[in-house]
């Protein structure tokens, strides 16, 4: 029990003991102890209560529950050293002098007590202070009773932060002189997180000043001007992430992720960038790459020589436009440290897609019917796809579009109608996340047509165009407006990423559909009729259809792939629900193409081939003449003797893709390895079909095959000038200063070389003075860590050394020099050969943009070498089980004796357990059965 003495001099009553608590240290009480000494009067208070109750132990100490610990506390405060209780008898004494001047005295009964709770007071003393320092935790009663000693403890005032103590007195200062400066000093604290210091200048400028690094300030700069990027900023000898897109990077890409200054950071190395890119590519992410502009040598002459290096974005990536230099999987397959499936995938074979609607044109004004118009692109291959039609509220002729395309992405306005987002939303998330549909949102102000004309009419209008030009332009602005403002858009988009260029020859890409009319979907008769011969084996149909004459300015040689996506005359397009229902490219079970029509006939070689072969299966002939002649080719695989054909075949197994490659190089975004890998590959094809062309023109009898492969050689001669300017060691491991064999065609290389060649022989020369120099005949020029021309001398013979020499490393054994001839020399060797890089890279995009003028042609003859492939494939088809070849003419007729399912038929394999049907449908009779044999139905018209 403690007794306590207040002010009045009553004597307080009886409080029960405390609960026992663990004491911290002999300096730091309990809690409970501290209560009664909250105020820095306490301890003058326990000098009183001490005075009248000797025997009772003081207010500030703890009553222990048993004697032991209080034992163990005597014994430690026993074991200090004798010369210390002196001083603590006078800080007592002074402490008491502050307290009272001598009211109250602290009884001394001759033990060791009074010093334990003099020690303790002393304590209580200390911990008052810091309590009022770091807390604000004094009880209202105690702060009254201790104000009129308040004033000598002002130099520690209470705060509710780690704030300094001369951040406080400053703020004290400055409330106390001026009221309003309060008003001030708020106005200046931007955040609680972000205090400032209105009263310290130095202090406030130092906050001021930007607290970022010369590199962070250039990622900020790129990032205001593409924020919906991820960015990839070179740095040496690796990428680094910044920011949110090092957080993004590390989740995705499975790195570390670190805060370094300013930002959490993130990196990869630079021969993995092509890999990482394309993994985030595949995610659905916007990727940037920055990189280095300048050299070190032309810096240390520039301007800018005390600044960063310049860095800027030289690449845009998403999922419809994955095509340069960094992430070419052609470059990379000589790399035997990189897997060929992180090469080989296909990541950009999708279209990009535009939708824009036009209500105001809608027929009928039915509720949610509209009118729109589609632009399709796939930068990779150049092709382009056009369509405008009118469409329900169900948005059915939408959905085939979308159905019949293999789409990575699609470009829209903000604000569709509902049923067209809903639509979207649907085909978004139909795939698996890599796999998903990008989504890319624009402005509606870009869709509006004034301003789509404007910009469609700019494009096509800033190059001189000849005859032929000015009517394919003349065709496009006649178009329907929303296809207008698809093809603004697109333009816009694409510009972006710098691969505009691909729609910048109307010409050659004028298809014969252009001028007709929207297009509808076929109907449900001709749908199951088309679907039969595709059940067949057959990809033809025998229908008559009526639509308007071609009024397209080109021949059908030179039209392009800007056509109409659904044509009257030449193909049939499937609605969704066909498509699906069919299974034509994936199985309804799982979503995948194991189980499907396209999985059947997929027999191809190329990836250009089977391409070609997806738009056979979705988009069927409906001419008659165009179905017969690829029967006949078919038929001619399968029943010639000639051994041409297993030639042709041998020369498409591992061809790269080539339609890709070419797309790449008219874009300018190739690199040497890819170029010469496409060039030489086109080289061998050509000299290869040259020599089997006498015997084609004997021994193959299909007009179609013997066309297509008598056409390859003549588009491909151009090609045959290109490799023979190439150095293929050069061009194989990158390096575009010995690219070109013959500089005739590249004057600037070669002066620029010839300028380099004199200051070597410079140098050379100076080498002959160096031996006079050192007395040393032999002596040559080391190179050591990429230093080139640096006189070696052993460190025992340092002092014949001129003093005018500079020292550019040692060892223990000898040191190394550069003359001052050497040292000027050199320096102008290196700005020589940074500029001779910097004249091979603008003189290689010079050689690509000559190499582009021949893309169309050479794409041609890509396209011929699909077909070939194609027809290969159906050929193995029709070798596999016993397929027959149809009969097709003008007579609107079906019949088919023991027809099989080409699906299920392969699916069931060696069980046998499918039964054959026989169907016969004609004009005026149509009769529909289902077989479920094992399980399968199958319908059967």
């Amino acid at each position: 029990m403690s007794r306590r003495k207040p002010a009045s001099g009553g004597v307080a009553p009886a409080s029960p003991a405390p609960r026992r608590q663990a004491v911290l240290s002999r300096f730091f009480q309990p809690a409970g102890s501290l209560k009664s000494t909250s105020s820095p009067t306490g301890a003058a208070d326990q000098a009183d209560s001490a005075s009248s109750a000797s025997s009772a132990p003081p207010a500030s100490t703890v009553v222990p529950a048993s004697a032991p610990p209080q034992a163990a506390n005597t014994d430690r405060r026993k074991k200090r050293p004798a010369e210390n209780a002196a001083p603590l008898k006078k800080k007592a004494k002074r402490v008491q002098e502050r307290g009272g001047g001598g009211d109250s005295a602290v009884a001394e009964s001759g033990d060791a007590e009074p010093k334990r709770c003099l020690r303790t007071r002393i304590a209580s003393q200390s911990l008052e202070k810091l309590k009022e320092f770091c807390c604000d935790s004094a009880l209202p009663q105690n702060r009254a009773q201790a104000e009129p000693r308040q004033g000598r403890f002002e130099v520690l005032p209470k705060c509710t932060d780690f704030e300094d103590i001369s951040l406080q007195r400053a703020k004290n200062a400055v409330s106390s002189e001026d009221p309003k400066s309060k008003s001030n000093q708020k106005d200046s604290v931007s955040g609680p997180k972000s205090f400032q210091k209105p009263s310290d200048p130095r202090a406030l400028n130092k906050r001021s000043k930007s607290v970022y690094t010369p590199l962070e300030l250039q990622y900020l700069e790129v990032k205001q001007q593409h924020p919906d990027a991820v960015l990839c900023v070179e740095c040496g000898y690796k990428y680094r992430f910044f920011g949110e897109d090092a957080e993004i990077a590390a989740r995705e890409l499975n790195i570390y992720c670190h805060l370094d200054h300013s930002f959490m950071t993130a990196s990869i190395p630079t021969h993995r960038l092509f890999v990482h890119v394309r993994r985030l590519v595949a995610k659905g992410y916007k990727v940037g790459v920055v990189k280095q502009t300048e050299t070190a040598a032309l810096k240390a002459v520039g301007d800018s020589r005390s600044s960063p290096f310049a860095r800027k974005l030289t690449a845009l990536y998403t999922k419809s436009t994955l095509i340069g230099e960094d992430v070419s999987p052609l470059s990379k397959l000589d790399d035997g440290a990189v897997g060929v499936d992180e090469v080989t995938t296909d990541a950009s074979a999708g279209y990009l897609l535009c939708i824009c609607e036009d209500k105001d044109s809608a027929k009928g004004k039915r509720k949610g019917s509209v009118f729109i118009g589609v632009v399709a692109v796939q930068p990779a291959t150049g092709e382009l796809l056009l369509d405008a039609f009118q469409d329900t509220a169900l948005r059915l002729e939408l959905e085939t579009r979308l159905c019949s395309l293999q789409l990575a992405e699609l470009l829209l306005p903000e604000r569709l109608s509902e049923s067209t987002e809903a639509l979207v939303r649907r085909a978004a998330a139909s795939g698996l996340r890599d796999d998903r549909i990008r989504v890319e949102r624009m402005d509606n102000v870009y869709f509006e047509y004034s301003h789509a004309f404007q910009v469609v009419t700019e494009f096509y209008t800033k190059d001189p165009v000849d005859v032929r030009g000015s009517q394919s332009f003349s065709g496009i602005i006649n178009l329907e407006k929303p296809v207008i403002c698809c093809l603004a858009a697109i333009i816009r988009y694409l510009k972006e990423f710098n691969l505009e260029k691909i729609l910048s020859k109307p010409e050659h890409f004028w298809g014969s559909a252009t001028h007709r009319k929207p297009t509808q979907t076929a109907p449900p008769r001709k749908v199951q009729m088309s679907a039969e011969r595709l059940l067949s084996g057959v990809e033809a149909l025998s229908a008559s259809t009526r639509g308007s004459p071609t009024d397209g300015p080109c021949s059908k040689e030179c039209a392009r792939n800007f056509k109409q996506l659904s044509s009257e005359m030449e193909l049939m397009t499937m609605n969704g629900t066909t498509l699906r229902n069919l299974e034509i490219l994936q199985n309804q079970t799982d979503g995948k193409s194991k189980g499907s029509l396209l999985w059947v006939l997929d027999h191809t070689h190329t990836a250009f081939g089977r391409r070609l072969l997806r738009k056979w299966v979705t988009h069927p002939l409906l001419r008659l003449s165009e179905i017969n002649a690829r029967l006949c080719a078919v038929s001619e695989v399968l029943g010639s003797e000639s051994s041409v054909f297993a030639q042709i075949e041998s020369l498409l197994q591992k061809l790269p893709d080539m339609e890709r490659g070419l797309g790449s190089i008219y874009h300018r975004k190739c690199s040497t390895q890819e170029f010469f890998l496409i060039v030489r590959t086109l080289c061998h094809l050509k000299s290869e079909l040259q020599v089997l062309m006498p015997v084609v023109n004997s021994h193959v009898q299909s007009d179609l095959l013997r066309m297509i492969v008598l056409e390859i050689p003549e588009l491909l001669s151009p090609v045959e000038h290109y490799l023979k300017i190439l150095s293929e060691q050069a061009a194989k491991i990158g390096d575009k200063t010995e690219l070109f064999k013959d500089l005739s065609d590249f004057p600037l290389i070669k002066k620029r070389k010839d300028e380099i060649q004199d200051v070597t022989a410079k140098i050379q020369t100076h080498l002959q003075e160096i031996r006079k120099i050192l007395k040393n005949p032999s002596a040559q020029y080391v190179t050591v860590s990429g230093q080139e021309f640096m006189i070696e001398v052993k460190n025992s013979a340092v002092s014949c050394i001129p003093p005018d020499w500079v020292k550019v490393g040692s060892t223990k054994a000898v040191s190394r020099f550069h003359s001052p001839l050497v040292v000027e020399s050199y320096r102008l060797l290196q700005q020589l050969r940074e500029q001779l890089v910097l004249d091979c890279n603008a003189e290689w995009l010079r050689f690509l943009e000559s190499f582009g003028e021949h893309y169309h042609s050479l794409c041609k003859a890509v396209r011929h070498l699909a077909t070939i492939d194609c027809i290969f494939s159906l050929a193995k088809v029709a070798k596999q089980g016993d397929y027959c070849r149809p009969m097709v003419k003008e007579e609107r007729k079906i019949i088919i004796k023991n027809g099989r399912h080409p699906v299920i038929d392969v699916l069931l394999g060696e069980q046998d357990q499918y039964v054959p049907n026989s169907t016969r449908l004609s004009v005026r009779m149509s009769v529909t059965a289902v077989d479920s044999s094992a399980g399968n139905r199958t319908p059967v018209f």
